[in-house]
């Protein structure tokens, strides 16, 4: 009985660690403007500017402003050549700060982004970029 016990303290307390803790924060001009100035980069194929705006892990990862031009060329085309972009919430995740972007592609199609971001001793960098899964919707 002991061991059933202990059993499930231990399932029960890892469960709560993994349920993310998320809180909504009030929109930040930094966050945006950082996000903004890197699209804006990307629409001028200026990849040298908009690779100065992703944190040092992500440098470290591609090394260099044409690789990195490369991936969003060819992974993200919609944050490439956006029609429209409009800022969403900026949430807290488990210490972590995520800004959700929607944004137009060229074709009119909508994508929902996630834009990690991290404080860095030049403010606010990108941390990453994840493309969320579109809800469903029907008549």
């Amino acid at each position: 009985m002991k061991r059933l016990i202990l059993t499930l303290a231990i399932v029960l307390g890892l469960a709560g660690m993994v349920r993310a803790q998320t809180s909504e924060v009030m929109p930040d001009p930094a966050i945006e403007g950082v996000i903004r100035n890197q699209i804006e980069a990307f629409q001028a194929d200026d990849f040298e500017t908009a690779f100065t705006y992703a944190s040092p892990m992500i440098r470290g990862i591609f090394g260099s402003a044409d690789r990195f031009g490369a991936m969003v060329q060819q992974g993200y085309p919609m944050v490439h050549r956006p029609r429209d972009l409009k800022f969403l919430e900026l949430r807290s995740i488990n210490g972590q700060v995520w800004q959700k972007v929607l944004v137009r592609d060229a074709s009119g199609a909508f994508h929902a982004l996630d834009y990690q971001m991290i404080p860095t001793e030049s403010g606010w960098q990108i941390n990453g970029v994840q493309l969320l899964k579109a809800p469903q919707l029907g008549a």
